[in-house]
């Protein structure tokens, strides 16, 4: 599985950006996706998770009401809307595949990808 994160840059706060994650190498549709985070000095955290159709999705509290996750099965591809983008927004986020259609209560991912920087300024 490979997956390649992208849309990441600085923005001011109360700005919005949409981070894309393209996926190949497995059958996109058959599995859920995730984000997750990385704040420098803190521990990667969730962000926000969705299932095989679409039709379930998960948020961290830190974010919900503000960003949104989507899919489209037919592009391979997940994508992360953030508006109303905060300082403590800015880390290296990363998608990830679960091993499951749907997603796992603990949201244990199976496979990782490379980061995209998000950088809020204040």
């Amino acid at each position: 599985v490979q997956l390649q994160a992208s849309g990441g840059g600085l923005v001011q706060a109360g700005g919005s950006l949409r981070l894309s994650c393209a996926a190949s190498g497995h059958t996109f549709s058959n599995y859920a996706m995730g984000w997750f985070r990385q704040a420098p000095g803190k521990e990667r955290e969730f962000v926000a998770a969705i299932n095989w159709s679409g039709r379930s999705t998960y948020y961290a509290d830190s974010v919900k009401g503000r960003f949104t996750i989507s899919r489209d099965n037919l592009k391979n591809t997940v994508y992360l809307q953030m508006n109303s983008l905060k300082a403590e927004d800015t880390a290296v986020y990363y998608c990830a595949v679960a091993a499951q259609s749907y997603v796992p209560q603990d949201y244990g991912m199976d496979s990782w990808g490379k980061g995209t920087q998000v950088t809020v300024s204040s």
